[in-house]
């Protein structure tokens, strides 16, 4: 069963979202529900611990590659200290 839920997004995020979406024969919805699913598997416990690239090469069209440059670096502080500016 869906549940509409209603969410906030950068403008900028919102029109590459749409367009990525549109590029892969997806709604919108239904890519943030797929990348959701996947944040919420019970075998990470945090943002910092998942397979990005498994998902992203899901959704692309050709292999992905991604390459984790400090995986120290506190990604929820970061995306909520960008959110204040």
């Amino acid at each position: 069963m869906d549940t509409k839920v209603t969410l906030s997004f950068d403008q900028q995020v919102v029109l590459q979202a749409k367009a990525f979406a549109e590029a892969n024969h997806i709604s919108l919805s239904r890519l943030v529900e797929f990348m959701l699913s996947k944040v919420t598997d019970p075998r990470y416990r945090s943002l910092d611990e998942l397979p990005v690239s498994d998902w992203i090469s899901q959704v692309a069209e050709g292999e992905a590659t991604y390459v984790r440059k400090n995986a120290a670096r506190n990604v929820k502080k970061e995306y909520l200290e960008s959110r204040k500016k």
